[in-house]
């Protein structure tokens, strides 16, 4: 979960980018309380670094706040990464 101004900013766009540029699969949507919510699967090392992207973000969003927990959701069979 990434809080702050994180909507309108192409916070989901360039966060998916980056994800895959790091070989990572999953998701990244907007919330209706204004925050981004993403689910990522892959190696440990590419998901440290989405996170450290995560906390910075696109040049136009300000990152407040960002949450991690452990989804225990199954990682997409098709290795793709959406913007819902």
């Amino acid at each position: 979960m990434i809080e702050g101004m994180v909507q309108g900013v192409g916070y989901r766009a360039s966060f998916a980018d980056k994800a895959l540029a790091l070989g990572l699969s999953g998701w990244v949507r907007n919330r209706r309380d204004g925050s981004v919510e993403a689910c990522v699967h892959g190696e440990a090392a590419a998901i440290e670094a989405i996170i450290l992207w995560a906390r910075r973000g696109p040049p136009a969003a300000q990152v407040r706040n960002v949450s991690i927990e452990d989804s225990g959701e199954p990682a997409p069979s098709d290795g793709t990464f959406k913007i819902c």
